[in-house]
């Protein structure tokens, strides 16, 4: 099958054609770990999840190797460090830990590697005394720049000359710049500062080198795909090209990168108090799969806006697929389907996954329960352990209910006798806090469980 994707670094949209259909390689930029990864920070790694899976689904799930890094040395880690009293080791194992955390609980598989930028030292260095080697770096006052006035293609990726990126850019000002646009590829440390020795003496390095140096290392100084965040594109992925180049590499062939996200309508700022982590909805109750749904029905290069509707819509969506499977489908038959052709294309058109979920959501009918179930593992909402628990809670719910709709049937025959529906008003209300709509008719009694279903509260009918 033949992917399609929109090449930032052309602007056009080309047929993918891996360097070797055997090893196929994809590096997208992880976190700097000192904080919570906010809804912004999880778009990329669920935008990039995807094509993960179709790229394994494409080539085999042995001959594709993705690298997601993590930069765990940063002033920002640093700051963290001083304002909070912690080792910069504790800071950062603690944040991974919480990435990895909150990321499965979004479905995103593991990357094959996710390298920590303080395990590559080395490799930066070495690939900074190539820069000076070639004449494209140079050393001042304990500092190493790389030059861009060396590199004539830089720019090649945004698209900007190197004057417009001046105008429009707070560029760090420093006497020991020959251009306002040369950055840091290594920066001297005091002795409270994490450092490394190095042939300008004992610093970190700058935050470019890192993803080069990591990339080239696991992937090979040529490799197929770079993914980001588009607010990565300039300066990071400028400042990776214009180095890697100019050390020799053919680095990436194609770039993607995903649009920002807005929360209701706006930039999420904590000015605004529309800021959330992914931890804070999860802690609000809002599923993994939700948010996962809501990423994925907008196109990745859109903006993406969170909202309070698209949740619970989405919520109400993945309840009843699960609904329809528990009550027609078979999941052991289900494994063994295929993915079907439309959603390939849809995927292989540029990641459009907002129509291939239009495709799940056409599977009405109850003989599509199977086909549906395949389609949520292979979306990634859940696992098959998952789905399968998914399905047995709400088949033992559905048990359960039934009971207590008998029992709620003969308190309200009593209360149509006595005058008296204050027991009936009890349990309707128990009920409702659990998650369950009652549908009462003249001789019926119906118990449906909604999406926000939490079996648990059962107990107070008991």
């Amino acid at each position: 099958m033949d992917i399609y994707l929109k090449n930032t670094a052309t602007g056009a949209k080309e047929r993918f054609a891996p360097l070797d259909d055997g090893n196929v390689r994809m590096y997208v930029c992880g976190p700097t770990v000192y904080d919570r990864a906010h809804l912004g920070n999880a778009r990329p790694v669920v935008v990039f999840d995807v094509l993960y899976r179709l790229l394994r689904h494409v080539y085999g799930e042995t001959s594709v190797t993705y690298v997601r890094n993590f930069t765990d040395v940063d002033d920002k880690i640093n700051a963290r460090a001083t304002e909070t009293g912690r080792a910069i080791g504790d800071i950062t194992n603690e944040t991974i830990g919480w990435f990895h955390d909150d990321m499965d609980a979004l479905g995103a598989l593991r990357p094959t590697h996710a390298p920590r930028a303080t395990r590559y030292i080395p490799q930066m260095v070495a690939m900074i005394e190539g820069l000076m080697a070639k004449g494209h770096a140079y050393a001042a006052e304990g500092h190493v720049l790389f030059d861009v006035g060396s590199d004539p293609t830089y720019g090649s990726l945004s698209g900007r000359s190197v004057d417009d990126m001046i105008a429009g850019a707070r560029v760090e000002v420093a006497p020991y710049k020959k251009n306002p646009m040369d950055f840091v590829l290594w920066k001297p440390s005091t002795r409270d500062l994490p450092g490394w020795d190095s042939p300008w003496g004992r610093g970190r390095p700058g935050w470019h080198i890192e993803c080069s140096a990591m990339a080239a290392d696991l992937l090979g100084e040529t490799f197929d795909i770079h993914g980001g965040g588009n607010d990565l594109m300039f300066p990071h992925h400028e400042n990776e090209i214009a180095q890697s180049r100019c050390c020799g590499h053919g680095f990436a062939q194609v770039w993607l990168h995903n649009e920002m996200l807005q929360v209701e309508g706006k930039k999420m700022s904590k000015s605004l108090g529309n800021f959330f982590t992914v931890r804070d909805l999860l802690d609000q109750g809002v599923p993994g799969e939700v948010i996962r749904f809501v990423f994925l029905s907008t196109h990745y290069r859109k903006p993406m806006d969170w909202t309070i509707e698209k949740s619970v819509e989405a919520e109400l969506r993945l309840h009843g697929f699960i609904e329809r499977i528990a009550l027609s489908g078979d999941i052991s038959k289900a494994k063994g389907l295929p993915i079907e052709e439309e959603v390939l294309i849809a995927l292989a058109d540029d990641l459009n996954t907002h129509a291939a979920l239009e495709v799940l959501l056409r599977m009405n009918g109850s003989e599509d329960a199977n086909r549906l179930a395949r389609h949520l593992v292979f979306f990634g909402f859940f696992d098959w352990e998952e789905l399968e628990d998914r399905v047995s809670r709400h088949l033992k719910a559905v048990s359960d209910l039934s009971n207590f709709a008998d029992e709620l049937a003969k308190v309200r025959n009593l209360a149509m006798e006595t005058k008296d529906f204050s027991e009936v008003d009890r349990l309707k209300a128990l009920m409702s806090d659990a998650g369950i709509e009652v549908r009462m008719s003249k001789t019926t009694v119906e118990l449906v469980p909604g999406p926000d279903f939490d079996p648990a509260k059962l107990e107070a009918l008991k």
